[in-house]
C-alpha cells in the first residue's frame, strides 16, 4: 500500500481518538489519561517511549537503519481552563476545561505520523516524537529542556505545528523568519499615602497616577519602538480599592500586563521602557513604585535551513504552500525547544474560522479533515530529512 493508502486506512481510527481525547481535556501538566493513552499507542507502534519529563510529558523514539542524523518533532497535549460553548457529539466532559487551541489534534497528528513511520521505515537515523505538556502559559518546554530532554535525546533539528483556522485543509504556510512573538509579564504596583477622597490634598494618589501612567504606556510602541520592528504592550489587570467603598483614595494600584516582541533587542527595550514609565510616573505623584519584568517564552523564530527542509515536505503533500504568511503576536514555548539548535513552526490549514470560532473560543474545534494533511506532512518531513540515500541504508 502506497503511504496515502495506508493514511487513509488509519483514518477512522485517529478521527476518533481525535474527539476522544477533546472530550476529556486535561490541563497543563494534569495530562495524566492523556500522555497514558499516547505511551500506550507509541507502546504498540514498537517504539521505544519515554515519560515524565515535565511531569506528564512523553518522548518516542523510532531508529530505522544506520543514519546518525536526528530530528525532533513535537505536539503539546494541554487543554484550556475555559467552558465548551457548543454542543457537539464529541463536546468537553469537563466542565470549565476544553481543547480550545487544537492540541488534540496537534496530538492526533504526532501519534499519526508514529504509526505510520513505524509501519513503512522508509528512512534512516531517529526522530524522537516529543508530546509535550503544559504550553498554554504553564512552562511545560521549559521543564522538559531543565529536566534533560535534549541530554536523552538529542536533536539536529526540531519542528512544531500548529492548525491555523482560516487557512484551507489542503494549505499550509511555511515561512522563514519570526513566526510567535515573546510573550512576557509585567506588574507594577504604585505605593501613595491612603486618604479620604474627600480631602486628596492630604495624601498621594496612586489612582490619578495610573491613569497617566497608562496612557503614556501607549507611547512605548507609538513613539519610542522602531515603527518597522513590530511590539506590544498591554495593561490587562488593574487592582485598586474597593468597590462598594467610594470615598476612600487606596494607598496602592497594582497594575499588570504583557509585552510582545519579535527580537531581543526590542525585547530589551519593551523591558526597560515600561519600568523607566513606571519609575517616572511614581516621581511625578510623589509616589513609589515597585516594578517586575518576567520573561516567559522568547520569539519563535524559524531558521532557514530547517525551514528549507520542512518547505520541501510542505510541496510534496499540499496543494498550496503559503511562504508568505504574517506572524503572530501570540507566543508559544516551542520557542525553548529551537532556542539552541534549527527549528521550524509551520501553520497547517484548519478550514474556515467556523461562526467566527478562532483559537481560545468556546465554539472552537479541530477539523478533522486537517488529520490526513497533517499526518502525510509529518511523515513527509521524516523522509525527506532522513532519506536514506543520503544517511546510509534504512
Amino acid at each position: 500500500m502506497t503511504m496515502s493508502d495506508t493514511i487513509e486506512a488509519d483514518l477512522p481510527f485517529l478521527t476518533a481518538l481525535r474527539r476522544d481525547l477533546h472530550a476529556h481535556p486535561e490541563l497543563g501538566f494534569e495530562e495524566y489519561r492523556t500522555s497514558d493513552i499516547v505511551a500506550r499507542l507509541l507502546e504498540e507502534a514498537g517504539l521505544s517511549v519515554h515519560r515524565g519529563l515535565g511531569g506528564t510529558g512523553v518522548v518516542g523514539t523510532l531508529q530505522i537503519g544506520n543514519g546518525t542524523r536526528q530530528i525532533g518533532l513535537r505536539a503539546d497535549m494541554d487543554a484550556l481552563a475555559m467552558p465548551e460553548l457548543v454542543d457537539r457529539p464529541h463536546r468537553s466532559t469537563v466542565p470549565g476545561k476544553m481543547h480550545a487551541c487544537g492540541h488534540d489534534g496537534h496530538t492526533t497528528l504526532l501519534l499519526g505520523a508514529a504509526r505510520e513511520l513505524a509501519r513503512r521505515r522508509g528512512f534512516s537515523g531517529t526522530v524522537h516524537f516529543i508530546f509535550q505538556p503544559a504550553e498554554e502559559g504553564r512552562g511545560g518546554a521549559d521543564r522538559m529542556v531543565s529536566e534533560g530532554l535534549f541530554d536523552l535525546f538529542p536533536c539536529d533539528a526540531v519542528y512544531g505545528l500548529h492548525n491555523m483556522p482560516g487557512l484551507d485543509v489542503d494549505e499550509i504556510a511555511v515561512v522563514e523568519g519570526p513566526q510567535l512573538a515573546s510573550s512576557d509579564s509585567w506588574r507594577v504596583t504604585f505605593r501613595g499615602i491612603g486618604t479620604h477622597g474627600a480631602k486628596p490634598h492630604l495624601g498621594r494618589d496612586p489612582v490619578t497616577a495610573t491613569g497617566s501612567f497608562l496612557v503614556a504606556l501607549q507611547t512605548i510602541v507609538g513613539r519610542v519602538v522602531d515603527p518597522l520592528q513590530p511590539a506590544v504592550v498591554s495593561a490587562c489587570s488593574v487592582q485598586a480599592g474597593q468597590a462598594d467603598v467610594l470615598n476612600v483614595i487606596p494607598e496602592t494600584v497594582e497594575i499588570g500586563g504583557t509585552a510582545r516582541a519579535y527580537s531581543a533587542e526590542v525585547r530589551d527595550q519593551l523591558e526597560a521602557e515600561i519600568g523607566r514609565l513606571a519609575n517616572g510616573t511614581a516621581t511625578t505623584f510623589g509616589l513609589s513604585a515597585d516594578y517586575r519584568y518576567t520573561r516567559r517564552i522568547p520569539p519563535v523564530v524559524n531558521h532557514p535551513d530547517a525551514t528549507s527542509r520542512a518547505l520541501g515536505a510542505a510541496r510534496d503533500v499540499f496543494g498550496k504552500v503559503r511562504t508568505s504568511f504574517p506572524p503572530s503576536t501570540a507566543g508559544d514555548d516551542f520557542a525553548a525547544l529551537a532556542q539552541d539548535r534549527p527549528g521550524c513552526y509551520v501553520w497547517l490549514g484548519n478550514g474556515p474560522a467556523v461562526e467566527g470560532a478562532i483559537h481560545h473560543n468556546g465554539g472552537y474545534d479541530f477539523n478533522d479533515e486537517a488529520i490526513g494533511p497533517g499526518v502525510r506532512f509529518w511523515t513527509r518531513l521524516v523522509e525527506r530529512e532522513l532519506a536514506a540515500d543520503d544517511h546510509g541504508t534504512a
